[in-house]
């Protein structure tokens, strides 16, 4: 399909301005020196070529049939096609008709007669798709004529966003770009993989609406891995798309879209949430410069807008280069009176013989151990001779330097685009906002920091017949309780509350006893999975008479089964956990606790495996973070505990993870001397066991 050398054109027309003549136009513009032939009955000849009646009537075989038609004509054209032999299809049409009682989907239909003929279909309700290095353009729309060879492939099931990325005017030049539109039988995935078998694709910019094909998908994220392709993507209905609630709070919590963030994070796919951040992104990494150690460097012309970009780094997340005391001797000795030798720095003083200041300061900031990248942060306003000011700075400055190198202008609608373009063909990237420019730089240093973080590291495991024996409780289903939970949990090492389940008083009073007072008392009636919401738990019991006292009231609401835990020590309440996710699997998840859990919905999650680095940097993310360095006189937590309990956790959703539906460790209590889970649940998948089997493929396919 994508590098055909014969192509029919249904529908075909030599109308002016009409969709027929518009796929031929972009088929002969594009330079396809390929066989041609158009199909219209209403014609013998269109724009040169020999039109013919049918696809049937073409004298030779068919790698591509771009079928211009309506949807009550794409069955009939389709199959035609495939009858003739077509080895694959473009199709623009919505593929939508009223429901017929009895009757499979439009659609449906398309996609059964391509999967019988053995083809491959782009779309429906797409654009198409131009191959820049085949010369091929599969599109009915106007597109521009003189697009160049470059780097980049895009898919997107937006066609609107398929034309607007090759009407950039940044100089962003593609081998391939895509709308794959509703992906009948080729998905994004199947484009990536196609994408990464070219030797020129150094960057994949994505804009998806859901993934069709999971296990390739990830699949394909791995092989851009492996090569070091950046892949950029901006996934839409992040607010609107969320699956239903199950028991569990940590399926409460996760909604669609954290699965998609633990995929992208797990790869290190850059995930923007704008098409100008997406742009800015592309942009930055394309050049194919990298990022070493550090944050970035920045200058300025303005304090005013100096402080701008100081603020708006803070809400993005951009860290700044922690300059040293030669480079700051270095400025000092370059700057007007007056202006600090900080970074940021605000260059301009006077304005005379400014292009000296700003190129040796420059070249300071660039040569500082800690620069991972530098910013020129001017607005790129109409300059009279680009062989002076700015621009002459910037020319200069970018062949004397590795590092990424980038002009930021901080209002789009303010840039010259005429001097845009002379800096981007210097190889200088140009970004067009504070915000969008400042995300950029964050995803450049976001995909050094995957790609240092390597492989995951290999974990002990418990010995295989812990695995089978929770398997197997597993399968006889209902929900697993707080003291079976926490046994599960610690045979696979996680540190947990000694706990009994008893029911009677005087049962709770002998283990009471045993444990150690002060201990806590919690309801276990079957059917309540949160205790607190009933009034069921009852801290700090000190003696008999509190525990006598306390039983009393909870068996007289909810029945005499409780259970008695030792009480833990003080310390922050995190929650961990384990949902399924129906498209990638069971995914891991850290975040407050304690019963605000839902409500401050502060948690981040990953695929597993998890190990000990990447489980500090899903703690690093939580806004609750600073609580576990210590505040108000409260000692540091003890985070490498947490986070090697978040590993052992990651360990039994490798070996359990088929048969779990959630898993809920709600508190957890860090502290000084380490953490301790203090309750849990654990809801049984159900289902037919040949899908948790292929289910249990695909986590492990992903682990490995």
């Amino acid at each position: 399909m994508l590098e055909a050398r014969s192509v029919a054109v249904v529908g075909a027309s030599a109308r002016p301005g009409s969709f027929g003549e518009q796929m031929m136009l972009q088929l002969l513009r594009g330079g396809f020196d390929g066989h041609v032939y158009p199909v219209n009955p209403r014609y013998e000849e269109v724009l040169g070529h020999q039109c013919y009646p049918s696809v049937g009537a073409v004298p030779a075989e068919v790698d591509l049939a771009i079928l211009g038609v309506a949807n009550a004509r794409l069955e009939e054209q389709l199959t035609a096609s495939a009858r003739a032999g077509a080895r694959s299809a473009v199709i623009f049409a919505s593929c939508h008709e009223p429901a017929a009682p009895g009757r499979h989907t439009l659609a449906q239909r398309l996609t059964d007669i391509a999967r019988g003929a053995g083809m491959t279909i782009c779309g429906g309700n797409g654009m198409g798709f131009v191959n820049v290095e085949r010369r091929l353009r599969a599109c009915g729309f106007s597109e521009p004529e003189d697009l160049r060879e470059g780097s980049v492939t895009v898919v997107t099931h937006s066609g609107s966003v398929f034309s607007a990325w090759l009407h950039n005017d940044r100089g962003i030049r593609f081998n391939l770009a895509i709308s794959s539109g509703l992906e009948l039988t080729t998905t994004a995935a199947d484009y990536l993989h196609y994408a990464l078998g070219l030797e020129s694709t150094s960057l994949i910019a994505l804009f998806i609406e859901t993934v069709r094909d999971p296990r390739s998908f990830r699949a394909a994220l791995t092989a851009a891995e492996r090569r070091d392709v950046p892949v950029v993507v901006l996934k839409v209905g992040r607010a609107v798309e969320t699956r239903p609630l199950v028991e569990a709070h940590s399926g409460a919590l996760a909604g669609e879209d954290a699965a998609y963030d633990a995929v992208f994070d797990a790869h290190g796919a850059l995930r923007v949430h704008t098409l100008d951040e997406m742009a800015d992104t592309v942009e930055l990494l394309v050049g194919g410069r990298r990022a070493g150690r550090g944050g970035l460097a920045a200058i300025h012309d303005s304090g005013g807008e100096r402080a701008h970009l100081i603020d708006v780094a803070e809400d993005v997340g951009v860290q700044f280069a922690d300059i040293s005391t030669v480079t700051k001797a270095r400025l000092k000795g370059v700057l007007e009176e007056g202006l600090p030798a900080v970074n940021p720095l605000d260059a301009w003083g006077t304005g005379l013989d400014h292009e000296r200041i700003y190129a040796e300061c420059i070249r300071a900031l660039l040569d500082d151990p800690d620069t991972a990248a530098a910013a020129f942060v001017v607005d790129l306003t109409t300059q009279e001779a680009r062989d002076e000011g700015y621009l002459q700075v910037a020319r200069d400055i970018v062949p004397g330097t590795e590092k990424p190198f980038a002009m930021l202008s901080n209002l789009r609608s303010a840039v010259d685009r005429g001097d845009a373009a002379w800096v981007r063909d210097l190889g200088i990237p140009v970004l067009e906002g504070t915000a969008s420019g400042l995300a950029a730089f964050r995803h450049l240093f976001e995909y050094r920091d995957h790609r240092a973080l390597g492989p995951p590291q290999a974990e002990p495991a418990p010995a295989a017949e812990v695995a089978d024996r929770w398997r197997a409780r597993l399968s006889e289903g209902g929900v697993i309780g707080e003291t079976e939970a926490l046994a599960m949990l610690a045979d696979y090492g996680l540190p947990v509350v000694r706990a009994r389940r008893c029911s009677s008083l005087e049962e709770a009073l002998a283990v009471a006893g045993r444990l150690g007072w002060p201990v806590a008392m919690k309801t276990a009636a079957p059917g309540i999975a949160h205790k607190s919401d009933v009034d069921g738990v009852r801290l700090g019991l000190r003696g008999e008479s509190d525990l006598r006292e306390a039983y009393l009231d909870l068996v007289a609401r909810l029945g005499p089964e409780v259970t008695i835990a030792a009480m833990a020590p003080a310390g922050v309440e995190l929650a961990l956990g384990v949902v399924r996710d129906d498209q990638f699997g069971p995914l891991v998840m850290v975040g407050v606790g304690g019963q605000l859990v839902e409500v401050l919905r502060d948690r981040t999650f990953a695929l597993p495996p998890v190990d000990v680095r990447r489980a500090h940097r899903m703690i690093d993310r939580l806004a609750a973070r600073p609580l576990l360095s210590g505040v108000r006189g409260a000692p540091p937590a003890d985070v490498d505990a947490v986070a090697r309990a978040m590993t052992r956790l990651s360990i039994l959703v490798r070996d359990l993870g088929d048969c779990l539906q959630a898993l809920d460790v709600n508190p957890l209590i860090a502290g000084a001397a380490g953490c301790v889970a203090v309750d849990a649940l654990v809801l049984p998948r159900t289902g037919d066991p040949a899908d948790l089997g292929e289910t249990r493929r695909v986590d492990r396919m992903g682990a490995s």
